[in-house]
């Protein structure tokens, strides 16, 4: 369950102010809908990778036993 501000409050805040997991969470729900995104939709998950790729690596691990390689978002 995602705890944090509503895509409607984001929007109007600039991407660079948007935690960490706010971007991951918003990235992932976008591109589950990718397929149903209007032309706004996806320049906000474009702006989203741009800055989730300008703060660098995420995790940079590969996983293991006892922990996930994905990052947890939630």
């Amino acid at each position: 369950m995602y705890i944090g501000r509503e895509l409607s409050e984001l929007t109007m805040t600039s991407i660079d102010k948007w935690e960490l997991n706010e971007l991951l969470y918003f990235h992932h729900a976008l591109s589950e809908l990718a397929a149903y995104l209007n032309t706004e939709g996806v320049s906000l998950h474009s702006k989203i990778i741009h800055e989730l790729e300008s703060r660098g690596p995420i995790g940079g691990d590969a996983g293991g036993w006892d922990h996930s390689s994905a990052p947890v978002y939630d």
